[in-house]
């Protein structure tokens, strides 16, 4: 079973409480985390009854926060190329309806959480920005945890979280790697596909 649990729970951590320090563009990649994180903890705190219409309303928010697709083939690496077009659709698919259900869970047990935002500092191209900041828990150890964001056509995406320095994407690749050595495509899309369906992840909305 693939479990991304625990190394992402820090990444998670960004959306509850989330503290600007000064105003910023509302279409920055600050203000978007912002945003996103306001409504998601609403959803959640209105259907604790309703786990399914709060996945799936979580869901439909957090979607465009980030580019799925291209963390998909970074996550998978080498193996998208070789990936069919329905292959490289259906990893998509699972790899986003695992990454919201992880963290709708996360944000369902960690509503104490502030983060600091540090600032934004320049990508690799004009195009990029990380915003670094601190996740900060009552009793627990501060966390560094950077969101790299890319300016597309349809705004600032989400595409890699590092917390601590260690790369969302990178530390998935080598895992996601040996599942297609041992079992093929198929088989890492079948593993993703069984662990959402599992924990119910797959809603209307996907």
């Amino acid at each position: 079973m693939i479990r991304f649990k625990h190394w992402f729970m820090a990444a998670l951590l960004v959306m509850p409480g989330f503290v600007l320090a000064a105003q910023v563009d509302p279409a920055s990649p600050e203000a978007i985390v912002r945003g996103v994180s306001k409504d998601v903890l609403d959803i959640i705190n209105a259907n604790t009854q309703d786990p399914v219409k709060q996945q799936s309303l979580a869901d439909a928010r957090l979607v465009p926060l980030a580019d799925f697709g291209r963390m998909t083939a970074l996550a998978v690496g080498k193996y998208w190329r070789t990936a069919t077009p329905d292959q490289q659709q259906a990893l998509t698919t699972e790899f986003r309806a695992m990454l919201v259900r992880t963290w709708v869970a996360v944000l369902s047990n960690h509503k104490g959480a502030q983060v600091d935002v540090k600032g934004t500092r320049p990508g690799q191209s004009a195009d990029e920005q990380t915003v670094h900041s601190v996740v900060n828990q009552p009793g627990q150890q501060a966390i560094a945890l950077d969101l790299d964001f890319e300016n597309t056509a349809a705004g600032w995406k989400v595409y890699d979280i590092s917390v601590e320095g260690i790369s969302f994407i990178n530390s998935h690749r080598n895992q996601f790697g040996g599942v297609i050595q041992k079992d093929g495509v198929d088989g890492l899309i079948r593993q993703l596909t069984a662990a959402n369906t599992k924990a119910g992840a797959h809603g209307p909305a996907r």
